[in-house]
């Protein structure tokens, strides 16, 4: 079949498209005949070096198309099921077969397209799942930074449905796509003094909720804006290829808390994380959730995708087109 596969880390390039033999489904597995694949920050830090797994490697971890066979101890209902699923192992998605395991293989649902599936069933799921590690509450302002990004536009939407005040902070060509997806103020990060546009939105006060996929000085420009005597600082990305630094003392006399919300939605239950994607699928279904879809790209261009993805291009997801 053919894939892409990177033999060694470093820049996009190191992704070519080859031929390697199809992966088969073991106990509990089931294959797919892949049509899209999602290309996600996770897929780039490994790529780069930052989090290296076994070479050689293929990428995505994310996938839409068909199940084609089933392993051992899998439910036949599955077998010709369109499906949206994360990969197992080295069997990455970025290929015309991918294996899944069965317990995160998800149909989708009637009148869902499948490249919305695609985008919305995890990253939706990430999002009711940082909110809730943050303990997010009716009626609090939220700060979400990437507002824009794949995660971040579907946390704005998730935010505001909870009813919550939702403050997004973009670069400034992404303003208007922030807004759009539901954020009841934007603010462009890419000025120096943006921290003050959020403490007007916010009477002087701060923000309750900081969620900071960026990193960075823009991290750290975030932090500043949280809410003292209780702001709650969630860090769950360093897009900007650094995390922010954090002042010990400053946290200390301000009261605030910060924490790594997406390692608490990731250690979830296997039980809790299907809930909170079959909960991202239903949304989307019933158009409270409305996921973009950025771009798409063939197969062989990969290095493009990744490309567009680490320069911070993206308004909503990156998919790749690999079978029909």
């Amino acid at each position: 079949m053919r894939a892409v596969r990177a033999d060694r880390f470093g820049a996009p390039e190191v992704l070519g498209l080859t031929e390697v033999p199809e992966p088969e489904p073991s106990a509990g597995q089931v294959k797919i005949a892949v049509r899209s694949a999602s290309v996600i920050y996770g897929d780039v830090i490994v790529r780069s070096g930052r989090y290296p797994r076994p070479l050689p490697w293929i990428p995505g971890i994310e996938v839409a198309g068909e199940v084609v066979r089933i392993g051992p101890e899998v439910d036949e209902s599955l077998l010709g099921a369109t499906v949206v699923a994360t990969t197992a192992g080295q069997s990455g998605g970025y290929a015309e077969y991918a294996v899944a395991p069965a317990a995160y293989t998800f149909a989708v649902p009637g009148g869902l397209a499948m490249d919305t599936a695609l985008a919305v069933f995890q990253a939706g799921a990430v999002a009711r799942g940082l909110l809730s590690a943050m303990g997010v509450r009716a009626g609090e302002t939220v700060l979400v930074t990437a507002a824009a990004g794949r995660i971040g536009s579907v946390l704005v939407q998730s935010a505001r449905a909870a009813g919550n005040t939702v403050i997004g902070a973009v670069s400034s060509e992404k303003v208007s796509a922030a807004a759009d997806f539901g954020a009841h103020a934007v603010v462009d990060y890419t000025v120096a003094d943006w921290p003050e546009s959020v403490r007007e939105v916010t009477g002087g006060r701060g923000v309750d909720v900081v969620l900071d996929a960026v990193g960075g000085v823009v991290g750290e420009a975030a932090l500043t804006v949280a809410a003292d005597g209780g702001g709650r600082i969630g860090l769950y990305g360093f897009a900007s290829g650094a995390w922010p630094q954090l002042d010990a003392l400053t946290l200390g006399t301000r009261g605030l808390t910060v924490s790594g919300p997406l390692g608490i939605v990731f250690r979830k239950s296997d039980a809790e994380q299907r809930d909170d994607a079959e909960w991202a699928l239903a949304a989307a279904g019933r158009g409270e959730l409305r996921p973009r879809i950025h771009a798409r790209h063939p197969l062989e261009r990969a290095a493009d995708a990744h490309r567009e993805l680490e320069e911070r291009r993206n308004v909503g997801a990156i998919v790749l087109s690999v079978g029909p």
